[in-house]
């Protein structure tokens, strides 16, 4: 017998879509090999179909992907710059109190997309609210409220400017680390004011409130939304420390308060990080505390601690929850510290870091120098007509000042409990 290979017909090798393929028939030594030649052609013919249309498709992919070529190597080369710019320096990496991690001195350096997406999240909030006045003004006829409207939205809309300006000198590579902290200074300092004023506008009535009936607002978890005391603690050897608090925020609801000295970022810390349950932190000493508080609903808490043997309680909503001791004993609270509330420092005063953050409404934070028993806390709880203020500490607009776009509203605690 002689074995003819016959060529398969389909694409040209230069096409680059595959090699060629041979078919054998077996021809007698006494055959016609052009008839077994086109026996086999003959045969080829029921695959050329198939291979026709799947050169066709083939050619289709190629040329779809030969047109978004371009535009894959563009976001490629985005998303580089953007990885570039959120890469954290060695013993920068994320953690907590817990978590191996002694968190004095490591200064926080969100992603920069990260803080542009939180910044135009903050502008969204600021033209809801403005699309709130408006209405308000329609039904309440004003020239003042007006023109100050105007003067809000245009100043949203140079924010707006800046934000996009800021992405692009990013994406372009041409901002330094100092003229990126420069830029994103500018912009949460007008943040700032516009929040105050929008804020002044919508209350109206604000001069005529009582100084304590007011709540703080954190609608965002950012790094640069907050609010100080503008006093300090004193030396304490027992203190307890009374809020009312709401927040729904997951993974927990971040750091309603922060205390620091010199020499020590973690002095007095109240913090829900994570998937773990909230937390005291004394000196760097941790107790876990037994709240229930995450549903969107107010609550009142309250901690109370002795430098003796460390000795802590807790309570929600009036009723102790837990109790425990060996917490920081014979430790007194220092004094000369920052008082923050709404983030977690990692330096006096500063180091923020956005997932530490505290994202719900807060109220009546109270400090005492002094165990409260628990009648007095239930007093609290209950908005009893002998309610006490804090000795240390007391609620009153005019020892906070708020950055970042914190807010503040009218609250009155006893209305939450109807």
């Amino acid at each position: 017998l002689l074995l003819l290979l016959l060529p398969l017909p389909g694409p040209a090798l230069g096409q680059g879509l595959g090699q060629t393929r041979f078919v054998c028939t077996s021809v007698p030594l006494d055959g016609d090999v052009c008839a077994a030649s086109a026996l086999g052609t003959g045969s080829a013919e029921e695959l050329k179909g198939t291979v026709l249309q799947l050169r066709e498709t083939v050619l289709q992919q190629k040329e779809t992907i030969m047109n978004q070529k371009e535009t894959i190597r563009e976001l490629t080369a985005k998303l580089g710059r953007c990885e570039s710019q959120s890469v954290l320096e060695p013993g920068e990496a994320k953690g907590r109190k817990g978590f191996a991690k002694n968190t004095m001195g490591d200064l926080s350096r969100p992603p920069a997309a990260e803080t542009l997406s939180q910044l135009g999240q903050t502008l969204q909030s600021l033209k809801t609210r403005l699309e709130n006045l408006e209405q308000f003004s329609r039904m309440n006829s004003s020239s003042q409220t007006n023109n100050l409207k105007d003067i809000l939205q245009n100043k949203i809309d140079d924010l707006e400017k800046q934000v996009l300006s800021r992405v692009n000198s990013l994406e372009e590579g041409k901002l330094s680390p100092r003229n990126e902290s420069e830029e994103r200074g500018k912009i949460e300092s007008t943040l700032t004011s516009l929040h105050q004023r929008i804020s002044d506008l919508e209350k109206g009535q604000k001069d005529n409130r009582p100084p304590d009936r007011f709540q703080l607002t954190f609608p965002l978890r950012t790094n640069y939304m907050y609010a100080k005391v503008k006093k300090s603690l004193p030396e304490m050897y027992a203190f307890s420390i009374c809020m009312w608090i709401k927040s729904s925020a997951s993974p927990g609801m971040g750091t309603p308060f922060s205390y620091a000295v010199p020499g020590q970022a973690n002095e007095l810390v109240l913090i829900e990080w994570g998937n773990n349950p909230m937390e005291i932190l004394i000196n760097d000493k941790v107790a876990k505390l037994p709240f229930a508080i995450n549903d969107g609903k107010w609550h009142h808490i309250c901690v109370t601690w002795t430098t003796r043997d460390g000795v802590w309680e807790a309570y929600q909503d009036g009723t102790q929850t837990g109790n425990g001791e060996n917490l920081a004993p014979y430790h007194p609270i220092k004094p000369q510290g920052v008082l923050v509330l709404g983030q977690e420092q990692d330096t006096l005063g500063g180091g923020f870091d956005a997932t530490q953050a505290f994202v719900g409404e807060l109220a009546h934070f109270n400090v005492w120098d002094r165990k409260l028993s628990p009648g007095e806390v239930y007093g609290l709880a209950t908005c009893s007509s002998k309610a006490l203020a804090g000795n240390v500490i007391a609620w009153a607009e005019s020892n906070i000042d708020i950055y970042g776009g914190a807010t503040k509203w009218t609250f009155e605690a006893c209305r939450q409990l109807n």
